[in-house]
């Protein structure tokens, strides 16, 4: 069903009658980040179980709204909340809020997500600038191509928008905010990886692993849609003491003592384009 324009077409005029306005950003945020949406202005609040087609968010920290307001100035759409490939569903219901933000006419897509830091340099709290990825998960433009939305072989060379991360240091430069920049590695989770699984990604050139966040960049540069995304970096897996362990509660605090300085960032780069 997903193959057809028509649950993509439901969903996105189910929405379009609740906030006339055409979104500029679309916003995906991840694990305990959700705070953000706090700072939309003349806010919409649409649960995903109102919107036609949508799933709906199992994961921790993941509220399960979809957003309309404006920040920093522009108008945007907010996802408080994403659904991952191991909550079972498969990746056209997790990237369909991106086609349906698509539909909705975003030119912009702006992910946010917890991941664990690979790079020995980065600690916990650090944000990540993702300059790039990859991809353990199925592809999600497997199957038939929707030619409606973009080519069967998208190039996907430049993933994250080069002028939007050149732009997000120039911002983090003025609002003093001290960031990192490297390659996210996206795997299916949901169990955390272990000390041999993170030292061979670490090879293989990942700085961040975590279980999102690539999929919907896949599907929003298929569409056309310029992509910019920060990882929170909420544990350290490089060095592992004999009580080290893996925990989600532990990620949710780290990444909401993150949020702020998100926000901030996200908030001035928005008000910039």
């Amino acid at each position: 069903m997903m193959n057809t324009m028509m649950p993509y077409q439901e969903a996105s005029q189910f929405l379009i009658q609740k906030f006339s306005q055409k979104p500029l950003v679309g916003i995906v945020l991840g694990s305990g980040l959700g705070k953000l949406a706090d700072a939309i202005e003349d806010p919409v609040v649409i649960p995903y179980k109102e919107i036609p087609h949508f799933a709906q968010s199992t994961a921790m920290g993941h509220k399960g709204n979809l957003i309309f307001g404006r920040l920093g100035g522009k108008p945007v759409v907010a996802m408080q909340g994403r659904f991952h490939f191991y909550e079972g569903y498969p990746m056209q219901q997790v990237t369909f809020p991106i086609r349906v933000m698509a539909l909705l006419g975003i030119e912009y897509l702006f992910v946010s997500n917890a991941a664990g830091g690979i790079n020995r340099d980065y600690k916990v709290g650090d944000l990540m600038l993702i300059r790039d990825h990859i991809n353990f998960m199925p592809n999600p433009l497997i199957g038939p191509n929707m030619d409606e939305f973009g080519p069967r072989f998208p190039d996907m060379t430049r993933p994250y928008d080069p002028a939007l991360i050149q732009k997000a240091e120039s911002c983090a430069a003025h609002l003093g905010i001290a960031l990192k920049k490297g390659v996210y590695f996206g795997g299916t989770g949901p169990t955390y990886e272990t000390p041999a699984e993170y030292a061979f990604f670490g090879k293989a050139g990942g700085d961040a692993v975590g279980m999102s966040t690539v999929p919907e960049v896949i599907v929003a540069r298929h569409c056309g849609i310029r992509v910019f995304g920060v990882s929170v970096i909420t544990n350290e897996a490089h060095d592992f003491a004999d009580d080290f362990v893996n925990d989600g509660n532990d990620v949710i605090i780290a990444a909401d003592r993150a949020a702020d300085r998100l926000c901030m960032l996200f908030t001035q780069i928005i008000a910039s384009l």
